[in-house]
């Protein structure tokens, strides 16, 4: 068996995840029971729990206690200067410094058996991809909403996209989850790593950059999570009220890559048929769920225009806007 170096060029094979090769990166607040599963399942995933660095926003539960047991690295951070861009590139810079491949996972999402990180860091066997992403199947006793947006957003099926799809595809040719996602080292630098100044989908961002600037991004369906959020109507308004923010933070993905209202249509259409079938009473929430991330998201665009104490009330990223006035 070889390892795999990552310093590209064709027949390279991943023989299997190794220390110096590979670091898997956690952040984590107040994990509760969910981060005490994932991090024994993350545990049993790799040979060395030195690979895996966790980094605690001031848990209250003792979920950095947990990373401690397991043996991870640990790095503790006040909770306020937690940024989703900013924090993942300081955590590559403290744990990952000469690593070839950097490994994302959050705290609720549980690598469902030891192979899924090899098989996703796989991804890296072509030379042109610089990011990859696993599948992320719904917690077990999620509800339909859950349900359907895992089986929505991640197919049976795995893919490359470059940039040539976004013709097809459009805005989803940058879909990229960092609740477990890989990245090439070389190509993150190369693309100025993680943005700082966003809301949230600091990872869409990148796959954006990667794209653009010639990579490739691999979906790896036999790279599995557990993962799926269990949102109330209120938080699902909340969460695409942010994602207009961040598309308002970066026009140039929508005029290179185009508007989500075409997919927002496919999957409001997607979820009536599930639901038709699985969960018929459900089908009014459907639309009144619906109806109410449009509204959220078409807020999110104009946020300059609403005062800073809606922004703050309106974002489920409250810690973004600072301090509640």
């Amino acid at each position: 068996m070889r390892n795999f170096d990552g310093s590209g060029g064709p027949g390279q094979h991943v023989d299997f995840i190794t220390p110096g090769k590979v670091c898997v990166i956690v952040p984590v607040r107040n994990g509760g029971t969910r981060w005490q599963e994932a991090a024994a399942a993350l545990r049993a995933a790799v040979p060395d729990p030195a690979m895996v660095a966790v980094v605690d926003s001031s848990s209250e539960d003792g979920s950095d206690a947990v990373a401690a047991a397991h043996g991870f690295r640990l790095q503790r951070i006040a909770a306020d200067t937690f940024n989703h861009g900013r924090t993942r590139q300081e955590a590559i810079s403290r744990f990952g410094g000469g690593i070839p491949f950097i490994i994302f996972l959050t705290q609720d999402a549980i690598v469902k058996g030891p192979d899924s990180l090899l098989r996703l860091v796989a991804a890296f066997e072509d030379p042109q991809v610089g990011a990859a992403y696993g599948r992320q199947m719904p917690h077990r006793n999620a509800g339909s909403f859950e349900t359907h947006g895992a089986l929505f957003n991640y197919a049976a099926t795995s893919r490359t996209k470059a940039l040539a799809d976004a013709a097809k595809l459009g805005v989803k040719t940058t879909y990229l989850s960092n609740s477990f996602a890989a990245y090439r080292a070389s190509a993150l630098f190369a693309c100025g790593g993680f943005p700082d100044h966003l809301i949230l989908a600091e990872d869409a961002y990148l796959a954006a950059k990667l794209l653009l600037a010639g990579w490739r991004v691999r979906y790896c369906a036999d790279a599995c999570v557990l993962h799926s959020h269990a949102y109330t109507v209120r938080q699902e308004m909340q969460r695409y009220f942010d994602f207009g923010v961040m598309h308002a933070q970066m026009p140039e993905i929508l005029s290179r890559f185009g508007a989500p209202d075409a997919e927002g249509l496919r999957f409001l259409m997607s979820e009536l048929r599930y639901m038709s079938k699985q969960a018929p009473g459900l089908l009014p929430e459907v639309l009144i769920r619906n109806s109410l991330k449009y509204l959220g998201y078409r807020l999110g665009r104009h946020y300059r225009l609403l005062p800073a104490p809606w922004r703050r009330r309106l974002s489920m990223t409250k810690g973004f806007w600072g301090a509640a006035s």
